[in-house]
């Protein structure tokens, strides 16, 4: 079982979504967050000063998956996510030591769905 947690741009996630799907793989954890990343952020010039990069929208999805879905969702994700730019995310892939679905009990594999 993995972890996978992807950075990516908000407007690249409706993507990002379809592609999952495409892959079967269907639960996901979106959440709206602020980072920055190599770009440093976007510098801004206010008042004829340059103001210093601030930290950036993001979106961070994130899917606990079994074994034989992980390329499939690295896959997915970057398909739906890539520009070719500066700032199209990142993706992290954790082990994931348990899962336990509350309902049930059930623990393990199984417990993902």
């Amino acid at each position: 079982m993995k972890y996978i947690i992807a950075v990516i741009q908000p407007e690249k996630l409706d993507e990002v979504l379809d592609e999952l799907t495409k892959n079967d793989v269907h639960l996901a954890t979106v959440s709206n967050i602020m980072g920055r990343g190599v770009q440093k952020g976007i510098a801004e010039v206010y008042r004829s000063h340059k103001e210093a990069g601030s930290l950036l929208k993001k979106v961070k999805l994130e899917l606990a998956v079994n074994d034989d879905f992980v390329d499939a969702t690295i896959e997915a994700i970057s398909k739906g996510a890539k520009t070719g730019a500066i700032g199209d995310g990142k993706i992290f892939v954790l082990n994931l030591e348990e899962c336990v679905r509350i309902r049930t009990g059930e623990k393990g594999s199984g417990a993902i769905g």
